[in-house]
C-alpha cells in the first residue's frame, strides 16, 4: 500500500479546468489572485518588495533567490510532515527567512547567493554540480565571487546556460499590481458551487461556513476595540 501511494503521487497532474475552477473558488471566498507571467515565486517576491505583501509563502527557496524580503516556510496547520520513502513523520513549525539578514550573516550579495544556488541545484538545473553541496558551494563563491572564476567547475559550467538561470532570478518576468483587494465572502455562491455543482453535503458545508462566519465576526470585534 505504501508503494502504491508513492507511485500514485507521481502520477498526479494538473488537468484542464483546474486552474480556472480554483480561481472561481477563491473569488467566492473574497480572496484575490494574481496571474504570474512566469514563476509564481518571482511574482510573490516582487510583491514583498513593492510592499503589497509581507512575505512569500512557499516550501521552495526560489523566492529567496528571486529577492523576496521574507520567505515563510511550513505555512501549514498540520504540524507534521512525512519523510519521503519512510513511514516516519516529523514535527514541522513555521519558519521565516529574512533575505537581507541571511545575506549579511553569510557575507554574500544577492548575485553571489544565486550562484551558490546554481552550484547546489535549482529548478532550472536540478542536479546542480557534481560533488558540490551547500558548504562547498558557499566556500567556492566566498573565495571566487562568481561561477566563471571557479577553476574546478569550468567543464561542467559549459554544459548549462548559467547566464540565463541568473537572469531568471535577477530579472524575472513578474506581474505589477496596483492594489490587492480582499472582498466579502459569498456564502451563497460557495454553497451553490459545492452543493449544487459538486454534490458535497450541504449540512457539512453550512456547518463549516457557520464557523467561518463566527471567526470573521470575532476578528472584526477584536479589531474594532482599537478604534
Amino acid at each position: 500500500m505504501e508503494d502504491a501511494r508513492k507511485f500514485a503521487q507521481q502520477t498526479t497532474s494538473m488537468k484542464d479546468g483546474m486552474v480556472k475552477e480554483s480561481k472561481q473558488f477563491l473569488t467566492y471566498f473574497g480572496i484575490p489572485f494574481i496571474d504570474a507571467p512566469s514563476e509564481g515565486e518571482a511574482t510573490a517576491a516582487h510583491l514583498t518588495n513593492t510592499g503589497q505583501a509581507y512575505a512569500s509563502a512557499s516550501q521552495d527557496f526560489d523566492s529567496v533567490l528571486c529577492g523576496a524580503k521574507r520567505l515563510v516556510r511550513n505555512f501549514t496547520n498540520s504540524g507534521r510532515r512525512k519523510i519521503p520513502n519512510r513511514n516516519t513523520y516529523i514535527d514541522v513549525v513555521p519558519e521565516m527567512i529574512e533575505t537581507q539578514k541571511t545575506l549579511d550573516a553569510l557575507g554574500l550579495t544577492q548575485e553571489e547567493l544565486i550562484d551558490v544556488g546554481i552550484l547546489i541545484g535549482t529548478d532550472f538545473n536540478p542536479n546542480g554540480f557534481e560533488r558540490i553541496g551547500p558548504k562547498t558551494a558557499l566556500k567556492m563563491i566566498k573565495q571566487h565571487s562568481r561561477l566563471e572564476d571557479i577553476p574546478q567547475i569550468q567543464e561542467q559550467l559549459e554544459e548549462i546556460d548559467f547566464q540565463q538561470i541568473r537572469k531568471i532570478f535577477l530579472n524575472p518576468d513578474v506581474s505589477d499590481v496596483d492594489e490587492i483587494v480582499f472582498h466579502d465572502v459569498d456564502y451563497e455562491g460557495i454553497v451553490n458551487y459545492l452543493v449544487k455543482e459538486r454534490s458535497f453535503s450541504e449540512d457539512r458545508i453550512n456547518s463549516t461556513l457557520n464557523r467561518l462566519k463566527k471567526a470573521l465576526e470575532k476578528k472584526s470585534q477584536n479589531l474594532d476595540q482599537w478604534f
